[in-house]
Protein backbone atom coordinates (compact mmCIF):
# COMPACT_ATOMS: atom_id res chain seq x y z
CA UNK A 1 0.00 0.00 0.00
CA UNK A 2 1.77 3.62 -1.11
CA UNK A 3 0.46 6.31 0.73
CA UNK A 4 0.87 9.88 -0.94
CA UNK A 5 2.13 12.35 1.96
CA UNK A 6 0.38 15.61 0.98
CA UNK A 7 0.42 18.77 3.00
CA UNK A 8 2.38 21.69 3.05
CA UNK A 9 5.34 20.04 4.54
CA UNK A 10 7.60 21.00 1.95
CA UNK A 11 7.48 24.18 2.53
CA UNK A 12 9.29 23.63 6.23
CA UNK A 13 12.47 24.67 7.00
CA UNK A 14 13.71 20.67 6.84
CA UNK A 15 11.35 19.17 4.35
CA UNK A 16 13.53 16.16 3.69
CA UNK A 17 13.39 15.64 7.82
CA UNK A 18 9.82 16.42 7.84
CA UNK A 19 8.76 13.91 4.58
CA UNK A 20 11.15 11.58 6.23
CA UNK A 21 9.47 11.31 9.65
CA UNK A 22 6.10 10.81 7.60
CA UNK A 23 7.28 8.00 5.81
CA UNK A 24 9.09 6.01 8.87
CA UNK A 25 5.42 5.82 10.58
CA UNK A 26 4.18 4.75 7.42
CA UNK A 27 6.68 1.64 7.37
CA UNK A 28 5.94 1.33 11.22
CA UNK A 29 2.51 0.00 9.91
CA UNK A 30 3.25 -1.90 7.03
CA UNK A 31 2.82 0.98 3.95
CA UNK A 32 4.89 3.36 1.83
CA UNK A 33 4.97 6.61 2.12
CA UNK A 34 5.62 8.69 -0.75
CA UNK A 35 6.63 12.25 -0.36
CA UNK A 36 6.10 15.12 -3.10
CA UNK A 37 10.12 15.87 -2.30
CA UNK A 38 10.82 12.65 -3.40
CA UNK A 39 13.27 11.53 -6.55
CA UNK A 40 10.58 12.22 -9.27
CA UNK A 41 11.42 9.59 -12.92
CA UNK A 42 13.53 11.46 -15.14
CA UNK A 43 12.09 13.84 -16.75
CA UNK A 44 12.82 15.51 -20.25
CA UNK A 45 14.57 18.97 -19.92
CA UNK A 46 13.67 22.20 -21.14
CA UNK A 47 10.24 22.73 -19.21
CA UNK A 48 10.65 25.24 -16.47
CA UNK A 49 11.03 24.09 -12.73
CA UNK A 50 7.63 24.41 -11.51
CA UNK A 51 6.02 22.46 -14.53
CA UNK A 52 8.47 19.75 -13.87
CA UNK A 53 7.53 19.76 -10.45
CA UNK A 54 4.27 19.66 -11.45
CA UNK A 55 4.58 16.43 -13.86
CA UNK A 56 6.58 14.61 -10.95
CA UNK A 57 4.11 15.39 -7.74
CA UNK A 58 0.79 14.16 -10.68
CA UNK A 59 3.13 10.76 -11.50
CA UNK A 60 3.46 10.34 -7.38
CA UNK A 61 0.10 10.58 -6.74
CA UNK A 62 -0.62 8.08 -9.98
CA UNK A 63 1.58 5.43 -8.24
CA UNK A 64 0.01 5.76 -4.98
CA UNK A 65 -3.17 3.88 -3.88
CA UNK A 66 -4.62 6.52 -1.18
CA UNK A 67 -3.81 9.68 0.12
CA UNK A 68 -3.07 11.30 3.19
CA UNK A 69 -3.15 15.23 3.61
CA UNK A 70 -2.22 17.61 5.99
CA UNK A 71 -5.50 20.26 5.91
CA UNK A 72 -4.04 22.52 8.51
CA UNK A 73 -4.98 26.19 7.99
CA UNK A 74 -1.22 27.50 5.62
CA UNK A 75 -0.80 31.01 5.17
CA UNK A 76 -4.20 32.33 5.66
CA UNK A 77 -7.36 30.77 6.31
CA UNK A 78 -7.67 27.58 4.79
CA UNK A 79 -5.51 24.46 3.97
CA UNK A 80 -2.66 25.02 1.34
CA UNK A 81 -4.28 25.08 -2.46
CA UNK A 82 -1.55 23.02 -3.44
CA UNK A 83 -2.45 19.89 -1.18
CA UNK A 84 -6.03 20.99 -1.79
CA UNK A 85 -5.54 19.91 -5.42
CA UNK A 86 -3.62 16.90 -4.49
CA UNK A 87 -6.65 15.42 -2.66
CA UNK A 88 -8.73 16.21 -5.48
CA UNK A 89 -6.93 14.78 -8.09
CA UNK A 90 -6.61 11.66 -6.72
CA UNK A 91 -10.22 11.70 -5.58
CA UNK A 92 -10.90 11.95 -9.53
CA UNK A 93 -8.58 9.10 -10.00
CA UNK A 94 -11.54 7.11 -7.41
CA UNK A 95 -9.16 6.48 -5.20
CA UNK A 96 -9.56 6.88 -1.32
CA UNK A 97 -8.52 10.29 0.83
CA UNK A 98 -7.84 10.76 3.94
CA UNK A 99 -7.21 14.31 5.88
CA UNK A 100 -6.42 16.24 9.63
CA UNK A 101 -6.00 19.60 11.06
CA UNK A 102 -4.16 20.44 13.78
CA UNK A 103 -6.41 23.35 14.42
CA UNK A 104 -9.50 22.49 16.07
CA UNK A 105 -11.73 25.25 14.83
CA UNK A 106 -14.58 25.13 12.36
CA UNK A 107 -13.89 26.56 8.94
CA UNK A 108 -16.85 29.92 9.94
CA UNK A 109 -15.07 30.78 13.27
CA UNK A 110 -11.55 31.39 11.61
CA UNK A 111 -13.50 33.79 9.29
CA UNK A 112 -12.12 37.20 10.50
CA UNK A 113 -14.61 39.68 11.07
CA UNK A 114 -17.65 36.87 10.73
CA UNK A 115 -20.82 38.21 11.47
CA UNK A 116 -24.61 36.78 11.06
CA UNK A 117 -26.99 39.48 9.52
CA UNK A 118 -29.99 37.24 10.33
CA UNK A 119 -29.92 35.19 7.43
CA UNK A 120 -26.54 34.19 7.20
CA UNK A 121 -22.84 34.21 8.33
CA UNK A 122 -21.04 36.53 6.66
CA UNK A 123 -17.09 37.90 6.13
CA UNK A 124 -16.21 41.56 5.82
CA UNK A 125 -17.07 42.07 2.58
CA UNK A 126 -21.05 40.55 2.76
CA UNK A 127 -19.83 37.28 1.13
CA UNK A 128 -21.69 34.30 2.17
CA UNK A 129 -19.65 32.09 4.49
CA UNK A 130 -20.43 28.27 4.89
CA UNK A 131 -21.54 27.14 8.22
CA UNK A 132 -22.11 23.20 8.32
CA UNK A 133 -19.57 22.90 11.41
CA UNK A 134 -16.59 21.41 9.40
CA UNK A 135 -13.11 21.72 9.44
CA UNK A 136 -12.71 23.55 5.90
CA UNK A 137 -14.56 23.75 2.45
CA UNK A 138 -17.79 21.31 2.26
CA UNK A 139 -15.72 20.16 -0.98
CA UNK A 140 -13.12 18.61 0.56
CA UNK A 141 -14.96 17.36 3.47
CA UNK A 142 -17.73 15.38 1.25
CA UNK A 143 -14.80 14.26 -1.18
CA UNK A 144 -12.97 12.36 1.63
CA UNK A 145 -16.39 11.08 2.78
CA UNK A 146 -17.38 9.78 -0.21
CA UNK A 147 -13.93 8.26 -1.17
CA UNK A 148 -14.51 6.08 2.23
CA UNK A 149 -11.87 8.05 4.31
CA UNK A 150 -11.76 10.17 7.06
CA UNK A 151 -11.01 13.96 8.69
CA UNK A 152 -9.43 14.16 11.86
CA UNK A 153 -9.59 17.28 13.93
CA UNK A 154 -6.98 17.85 16.85
CA UNK A 155 -8.83 18.72 19.83
CA UNK A 156 -6.73 21.36 20.85
CA UNK A 157 -4.32 23.21 18.50
CA UNK A 158 -0.93 21.35 17.26
CA UNK A 159 2.32 22.37 15.80
CA UNK A 160 3.82 21.76 12.63
CA UNK A 161 6.08 18.89 13.56
CA UNK A 162 3.75 17.13 15.53
CA UNK A 163 3.09 13.50 13.85
CA UNK A 164 -0.07 12.51 15.77
CA UNK A 165 -2.56 13.30 13.81
CA UNK A 166 -0.98 11.67 10.51
CA UNK A 167 -0.41 8.41 12.40
CA UNK A 168 -3.82 8.23 13.62
CA UNK A 169 -4.74 8.52 9.85
CA UNK A 170 -2.33 6.02 8.58
CA UNK A 171 -3.85 3.53 11.12
CA UNK A 172 -6.96 4.31 9.56
CA UNK A 173 -6.02 3.38 5.81
CA UNK A 174 -4.78 0.47 7.45
CA UNK A 175 -7.90 -0.32 9.10
CA UNK A 176 -10.14 0.11 6.15
CA UNK A 177 -7.65 -0.95 3.48
CA UNK A 178 -6.31 -3.66 4.85
CA UNK A 179 -9.32 -4.97 6.82
CA UNK A 180 -7.63 -4.99 9.96
CA UNK A 181 -9.87 -4.03 13.02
Amino acid sequence: MRIYLAGPEVFLPDPLAAGAAKKAICAKHGMEGVFPLDAPAPMPSGPPDWRRIHAANEAHIQGCDVLVANLTPFRGLAADPGTVFELGYMRGLGRPVFGYTHVPHDYRSRVAGARHDGAAWRDEHGLEIEDFGLAENLMLEGAIAASGGMLLRAEDGLGWADLTLFEDCVRAVRRKLMGEL
